[in-house]
């Protein structure tokens, strides 16, 4: 299509997209695609494509696209206030009342945030916080970190070396020493193929336990983790996994950091993974569906017995130096409290459950038998199509096929898009959580399609 404006143009000499390649787009080798529109679970290009859109944004567009309640809270906050900062004790309506608001519905015992703009950020300030919290305490030496393969905590120094996925790491110079990785509960790729799912639940509780007895106790203030892989490969835990783990950290004193980033706010049919999975956090982190993208913000939910020794700590050594300068934005609290108000109002949660559950079911049926595919797999409203060499061993395509890639080109040509998850040929799904299940039918279809076309091509 011809244009009459350099857009394109401009977008290839000058704008750096993220987890791209670089050259490859600057020479125009890749396709672009410029979003114009959007409503509901779909989306429109400026070449007149609508594609619904099955991963929801980056899993965040939780309420669907084009809700006009959240636009006018967001237009009214700027009217009438478009920015103060949070320092020193100042703070607005929309901050206050979102905090109270994610009190009311975070698990017991955690009731005080601190805000961001992204996850990356609410990690980073969740990592100062429980260094602090140890120094504190007088445990200078207790702060190495404990993360997992695979698990996906964002890209900054700190948060990409908590990332388990070596696309975060490579020519980066990660991951910093303070970070150490323990095993992925990765039920599909154990090794032992004869072990269930709580032995093989054990066998990660046991390889966390021979970890932290290398490093010392002593040494490690926390454990992160999703309470599903999101990133990683949309991986829930296996049977067992979060009560054998979690019976660790508390042996030896080992704060647990949901990252809730994904999971927050309704995607595993709950309005919380961590009451989903049965997680007792200290700390959790939300981002995404706090407002639903519509808006950056980002938090850390603090337990009231982490808060207690942050605030021993500044009667101690004064004010706490932490800070962002956009901290608590009053347009980014505003599209909070009117996204979690519509999550409420539309059953949203409840949505995610049912909808979620339809989704995995219909797409077992229609490809659970494929030769080729190895595992349908989910939780909530995430879903995930697993490829594979062989079926029966568990073997995996050389990365080099990247049939996970081309299945996920042939959805797109068919109008639904779904993502390519990294180390692996996985086909994520991670849809509004307003989907249909005349929606969830279309996104199977197109998967269903993609799929066999892209296993008979090779």
């Amino acid at each position: 299509m011809l244009r009459n404006d350099p857009l394109e143009q401009w977008d290839r000499e000058h704008f750096i997209h993220p987890s791209t390649h670089l050259a490859q787009f600057a020479r125009g080798e890749m396709p672009e695609r410029i979003v114009t529109g959007a409503s509901g679970v779909y989306i429109e290009d400026r070449d007149g494509n609508r594609l619904l859109d099955g991963f929801a944004g980056l899993y965040c567009v939780n309420i669907g696209y084009g809700r006009q309640e959240v636009a006018e809270a967001i237009a009214a906050q700027a009217k009438e206030l478009a920015y103060y900062h949070s320092y020193v004790g100042h703070g607005t309506e929309a901050s206050i009342t979102l905090s109270k608001m994610i009190a009311d519905r975070a698990p017991e015992g955690l009731n005080r945030v601190y805000y961001g703009l992204g996850g990356s950020d609410a990690n980073e300030t969740n990592v100062k916080l429980v260094w602090y919290y140890n120094n504190v305490l007088g445990r200078p030496e207790k702060k190495k970190i404990i993360s997992r393969w695979r698990g996906y905590h964002g890209s900054g120094l700190m948060t990409g070396s908590l990332t388990g996925l070596g696309l975060f790491h490579k020519q980066f110079d990660l991951p910093l020493s303070q970070v150490i990785h323990t095993e992925a509960p990765y039920y599909f790729r154990r090794r032992e193929a004869s072990w269930s799912e709580e032995e093989f639940s054990a066998h990660c509780a046991a390889e966390l336990e021979a970890l932290i007895a290398r490093e010392g106790a002593e040494t490690i203030a926390a454990f992160i983790g999703e309470p599903v892989l999101g990133t990683g490969g949309i991986v829930p835990p296996p049977a067992g996994y979060w009560e054998k783990i979690q019976a660790v950290l508390k042996k030896h004193d080992i704060l647990l950091i949901a990252d809730e980033v994904v999971t927050g706010f309704g995607r595993l049919g709950t309005m919380f993974g961590s009451v989903h999975c049965g997680i007792e956090p200290d700390i959790i982190t939300i981002a995404k569906g706090l407002t639903s993208a519509y808006a950056p913000l980002s938090g850390s939910i603090i337990s009231d017995k982490v808060w207690s020794v942050l605030e021993q700590g500044t009667d101690m050594f004064g004010a706490i130096g932490h800070g962002w300068t956009y901290s608590a934005h009053p347009i980014g609290a505003a599209a909070g409290v009117a996204n979690l108000k519509l999550i409420d109002e539309l059953g949203l949660v409840q949505n995610a459950g049912t909808v979620g559950a339809y989704l995995k079911a219909k797409m077992t049926e229609a490809l659970g038998d494929h030769p080729n595919v190895g595992e349908v797999r989910g939780e909530g409203m995430l879903c995930a199509v697993e490829l594979v060499a062989d079926k029966a061993g568990r073997t995996l395509f050389e990365p080099g096929k990247t049939v996970g890639a081309k299945a996920v080109a042939g959805m797109l040509r068919r109008g639904v898009i779904g993502r390519a998850m990294p180390e692996g040929d996985i086909i994520g799904l991670a849809p509004p959580l307003c989907l249909t299940q005349d929606e969830a039918d279309t996104i199977v279809k197109a998967t269903k399609e993609a799929v066999e076309e892209t296993c008979a091509a090779l």
